[in-house]
């Protein structure tokens, strides 16, 4: 993972799956599981925590856990399992996109015969960032909502009705051999992954070119603009973070 640096690049973070932590006992589970981190409130402009990415073993758990102050998305990218949601079992597999708003409660069991594979978004809920600043906390906010989508199929997930913190949108996107597409907001920084393929990025003025393959999780300012160049089919998924505006709202 690399942090904010003086050149103009428009990747605040990059890293890879490789290289990963091995963890014991995650949420009061038994066994072993691993992570990684990609970006945290260091490279983070948007109100969120964490960008990260976890494996479950064959049989391993991840402890049911309350989300008291973040709102949270799984990304499933490979295996099979149970997603445990408010004491009910969903059955998820690669795609799967479970959306969990503070005052849930979710775990994640694997029960397939391969490693179960998940990124991980975590942002602050606008009740969090309100009790950080010393302010009033927002009254009457729906702490209900936890929702599971599949993100291959339905190929974008507005995020409004669950969340209400800066992330606002899932999206796949597919590139063919030699496709390019230019990705970037004004009003967000996108977090990205990618699911499958092969490919670089680049950006006008900037002579630091990345290379893509599966793993590659990387985090784009807000304001820049990249080009993403397929050299093999590539499949990303992209995630909007919202940047306050000036006077701190999103």
């Amino acid at each position: 993972m690399t942090g904010r640096s003086a050149s103009p690049v428009p990747w605040t973070a990059v890293g890879t799956t490789r290289h990963k932590a091995s963890v014991y006992g995650v949420h009061g589970a038994q066994g072993k599981t691993y992570w990684k981190a990609f970006a945290t409130r260091r490279q983070l402009r948007s109100e969120s925590e964490a960008v990260e990415w976890a494996s479950l073993p064959v049989g391993a758990v991840s402890g049911e856990h309350r989300h008291t102050r973040t709102e949270e998305i799984y990304l499933v990218l490979s295996g099979s399992g149970d997603l445990l949601l408010n004491g009910r079992e969903h059955p998820v597999r690669a795609g799967s996109l479970a959306l969990t708003s503070v005052g849930n409660v979710h775990g994640l069991h694997n029960t397939g015969d391969t490693p179960l594979d998940w990124w991980v978004i975590e942002t602050l809920a606008p009740a969090t960032t309100a009790v950080l600043a010393g302010a009033q906390p927002p009254t009457g906010a729906d702490m209900t909502k936890a929702v599971v989508h599949d993100l291959f199929e339905e190929r974008t997930v507005d995020t409004s009705g669950v969340f209400s913190g800066p992330l606002k949108r899932v999206e796949l996107v597919e590139l063919p051999s030699g496709g390019k597409r230019v990705l970037g907001r004004d009003d967000a920084e996108l977090a990205l992954f990618v699911h499958e393929g092969e490919g670089v990025v680049s950006a006008e003025g900037v002579t630091e070119v990345v290379r893509l393959a599966a793993g590659t999780c990387l985090l784009l300012s807000a304001g820049s603009r990249t080009e993403f160049t397929a050299g093999t089919p590539l499949r990303l998924a992209v995630v909007t973070l919202a940047v306050a505006r000036e006077g701190g709202s999103e």
